[in-house]
């Protein structure tokens, strides 16, 4: 039987979330075959089979977290004697599968100085209420694996914590009251003869922990927001004839399989507009103290994927035809929502767009997305009356966009003159052509 590691993904991670095993115990694997998904903080990653085999044993159940370098699953490789293939647990080690609540039969409480045998939360369920003094069902404390985990980290033992759920089960909120409170907690416990409940039709609060993708944009926009200035310009888009150009050149990037929306038309046109105010594309330096102007206008795009909020970027929009940024915006989206984006299409960003629009909003005020110094948010299209050039009423296809820059580099009059730049070649499509290359 072998060992297999969870491998080193690279980006300094040394953990990672598993998100699903695509195998069981006993299962027979292929080379290259995919057998887990693990999710860092960059991206969801793909395990695949080293060699063809069969899985004896899987250490890191759903949900829990797997180590760099530490085994991952066990397996037995193609050809190897079938009759020796059962993995046996090493003396003190519990074996993966079903947590160690869930046994078949109830056992009575075990004798003074032995620990006592799990028991289902069935049987639980079935025995007569208890007192939350420590002591539950077939005389252990109720707990799930998860808080016993956690108070292993925390150093503590179960007895320690005062239980408020059904039958004295421990929960976390009892764990993070005890680190609060103490030893005053516990005493007061015990001289009430009852520990604090929580009323029987609230139920239990749902503890979900926040990891991967997820806990990585939210370190980062806490970042963003409290050391980046901000501030915010808001402006319309009249994009009537945007959307009648993009009706008429379709046909053309669906015969290229290439799914033509206003998105390469937003990006080119701020990769022109960039041109112009290059001040939109530069970032500061570390210390605060250099203006680091960037020689690529490298778009980034956020999208509300499988594993969280992500924001790939096209790399070079200056140097791509409207028909390649199609292309690479439809790449990336299709990644990002199986959260399978490579790094270096996370990485690199200059500036960014997020189109709220998509979901239905009309407008937003967007986080900078560190260290770039400004982001759009694009509202969805209205159709709405507006005045024209003879006063007559129309209707116009108006769209709400909104900017948030990093005022310690751009003001409110270079944002304006730079929205008003874009503006025109959204409103006018055909100007665009003057300065393609």
């Amino acid at each position: 039987m072998t060992d297999f590691k969870l491998p080193d993904i690279g980006e300094g991670i040394v953990e990672c979330e598993l998100v699903e095993w695509r195998v069981q115990e006993g299962d027979a694997i292929e080379e290259d075959q995919p057998v887990v998904e693990v999710m860092t903080d960059k991206a969801l990653v793909e395990i695949t089979a080293p060699e063809a085999g069969r899985v004896t044993r899987l250490y890191v159940a759903k949900g829990e977290i797997a180590k760099v370098h530490a085994p991952l699953f066990a397996y037995e490789a193609q050809g190897a004697d079938q009759a020796s293939s059962e993995p046996v647990p090493a003396s003190g080690e519990s074996s993966p599968g079903p947590a160690p609540e869930a046994v078949s039969s109830p056992a009575p409480a075990a004798p003074s100085g032995e620990p006592a045998r799990e028991t289902s939360s069935r049987e639980t369920s079935r025995e007569p209420s208890h007192e939350t003094s420590g002591q539950g069902p077939h005389g252990r404390v109720p707990a799930s694996p998860a808080v016993r985990r956690l108070l292993r980290e925390e150093g503590l033992r179960l007895e320690q914590v005062p239980g408020s759920g059904k039958h004295g089960r421990v929960l976390k909120e009892d764990i993070q009251a005890f680190m609060e409170h103490g030893e005053t907690m516990t005493a007061e416990s015990t001289l009430s003869g009852d520990a604090v409940k929580t009323p029987a039709d609230e139920g239990e609060v749902r503890v979900e922990p926040m990891r991967g993708i997820q806990a990585a944009m939210a370190r980062k926009m806490v970042a963003s927001a409290s050391t980046i200035p901000h501030f915010q310009y808001g402006e319309e888009l009249d994009v009537t004839e945007l959307l009648a150009l993009r009706e008429r050149l379709k046909p053309e990037a669906q015969a290229r399989e290439a799914r033509l929306t206003l998105m390469p038309f937003f990006m080119k046109a701020m990769a022109l507009a960039i041109h112009d105010f290059p001040i939109l594309n530069s970032r500061l330096n570390d210390a605060g103290d250099e203006i680091h102007y960037l020689p690529s206008c490298n778009i980034g795009m956020a999208v509300d994927g499988k594993a969280g909020l992500m924001v790939p970027n096209v790399k070079g929009v200056e140097r791509l035809s409207l028909l390649q940024i199609a292309v690479e915006i439809q790449r990336l989206t299709a990644e990002a929502r199986e959260g399978k984006v490579a790094s270096a299409d996370l990485q690199g960003g200059t500036i960014s767009i997020s189109n709220i629009g998509a979901l239905g909003g009309t407008y937003a005020a967007p986080i900078i997305n560190a260290p770039e110094a400004a982001i759009v948010a694009i509202g969805k299209t209205q159709w709405l009356p507006r005045f024209d050039a003879s006063d007559e009423v129309v209707k116009r296809a108006i769209m709400t966009v909104t900017w948030a820059g990093d005022h310690r580099l751009i003001d409110g009059g270079t944002i304006a003159r730079f929205c008003n730049a874009w503006k025109g070649y959204l409103e006018a499509p055909e100007t665009m052509l003057l300065h393609l290359r």
